[in-house]
């Protein structure tokens, strides 16, 4: 008689065939509080530039934005595939909750593994109880998709350090207590490439002001540019060790992927939900538009690439959780749920015709969030220089 062994385990993480009760718990918790706000909710906000207070709280409230974190700092003990659904779920019934991938995704993951005791006491626990948030501050307009080539500086002065610079495209900083700061700390001689380290620096800081950049965004939550003029933090406020920030910031960067496709496959789904009722309630030469192959076909591709994205997202969260590299993955998953989400809205919009860019429908004040995660938090063409070299066995290209 054959035995068969356990198909999920630490060195070799499994994926179910189905979803777990407690995933489908999960899921269901989330959607049942999001769809108490949903898309009119949404809308209202991101026209007034209001943060979503009531939704953010009531999701704390259960513990889910900080599902993902540990017990012992005020999280659920759970993992990154918990708040894949978390986010998931939020998109899908159409308040994406862009802010839950910077606060709790990115520095909370950040902070997790690479926190002191002291650090995770005083700004991790926070972020999991969702009574604070926080931004991720690293693009800079001159370095553009080279992080070594920032020009933002942490110089040390005494015990302390000061920093100067001026970062680009930072989300979230109105509701921010505190943002990660990487800044260059030295510069390798041999190859010419800084060396970063990561700050915690208050977002009421002396020295810190921003700017709100103006764009074409119909979310809550803004763009700012953040200028740093001798903005001061002590030696105790360093993420990780000095000169070795990425090491640090990578756990949390590798987490945005993979949370961005996350947020990108559940507003295709919202827009897939949508275009399929329609399809089937609108009614033009006697039958359901629905009926037709030109409507039908693309919703059905966009169900396809939108299924394939969340597998590829749900395999690259188990390799993280269980500790493996997930770099190749979590680059494939972040290109695949933004192309799936991004095709599903268009063909939802087309479906709609000319209703499709009516804001009433609920469709088009989405398109800019998701083309805009498809350039960052990394640009799709970064990525496939990525997979290239390292996947491939390719030259460098850049």
């Amino acid at each position: 008689m054959t035995t068969l062994s356990p198909s999920r385990t630490a060195a070799h993480p499994g994926l179910p065939l189905e979803p777990t009760p407690d995933e489908l718990l999960l899921r269901q918790s989330v959607a049942a509080i999001s769809r108490k706000y949903g898309p009119d909710y949404f809308q209202k906000l991101s026209t007034a530039g209001e943060p979503p207070a009531e939704l953010w709280r009531e999701l704390c409230a259960s513990g889910f934005l900080g599902v993902h974190l540990p017990e012992e700092h005020g999280g659920g003990g759970a993992g990154l595939s918990e708040l894949s659904a978390v986010i998931e779920e939020t998109a899908a019934a159409g308040v994406p909750v862009l802010s839950a991938i910077f606060s709790a995704g990115v520095n909370g993951t950040i902070l997790a593994q690479h926190g002191t005791a002291e650090q995770k006491d005083r700004w991790l626990r926070p972020l999991a109880e969702g009574t604070a948030m926080s931004s991720f501050a690293i693009t800079e307009p001159d370095a553009g998709t080279n992080s070594f080539a920032i020009n933002t500086w942490g110089k040390p002065d005494g015990d302390d350090f000061v920093i100067n610079g001026m970062k680009y495209y930072i989300s979230g900083m109105e509701e921010a207590s505190f943002v990660l700061v990487v800044a260059r700390t030295g510069t390798d001689e041999r190859t010419g490439r800084g060396r970063l380290s990561l700050f915690i620096v208050d977002a009421d800081a002396d020295g810190l002001t921003r700017q709100v950049i103006p764009t074409a965004l119909q979310v809550p939550e803004r763009q700012s540019t953040v200028y740093f003029e001798n903005v001061r933090v002590s030696a105790d406020r360093v993420v990780g060790r000095i000169d070795h920030g990425m090491k640090a910031a990578f756990a949390g960067i590798n987490a945005e992927r993979l949370l961005v496709s996350s947020i990108c496959t559940g507003v295709g789904r919202y827009a897939l939900d949508k275009a399929v009722k329609y399809a089937n309630e609108r009614s033009v030469w006697g039958v359901p538009i629905g009926s037709h192959q030109g409507v039908a076909h693309p919703l059905a591709e966009s169900k396809i690439a939108l299924e394939s994205a969340r597998l590829m997202t749900a395999r690259a969260c188990a390799l993280y959780d269980a500790g493996i590299n997930p770099g190749e993955s979590s680059n494939m998953a972040k290109v695949l749920g933004v192309d799936a989400g991004l095709h599903a809205l268009d063909a939802a919009i087309q479906t709609h015709g000319g209703n499709g860019v009516a804001l009433e429908y609920q469709l088009s004040n989405y398109y800019f969030l998701l083309r805009m995660l498809k350039i960052g938090p990394v640009s799709k063409e970064m990525v496939l220089n990525f997979i290239a070299e390292h996947t491939l066995g390719l030259p460098k290209s850049y």
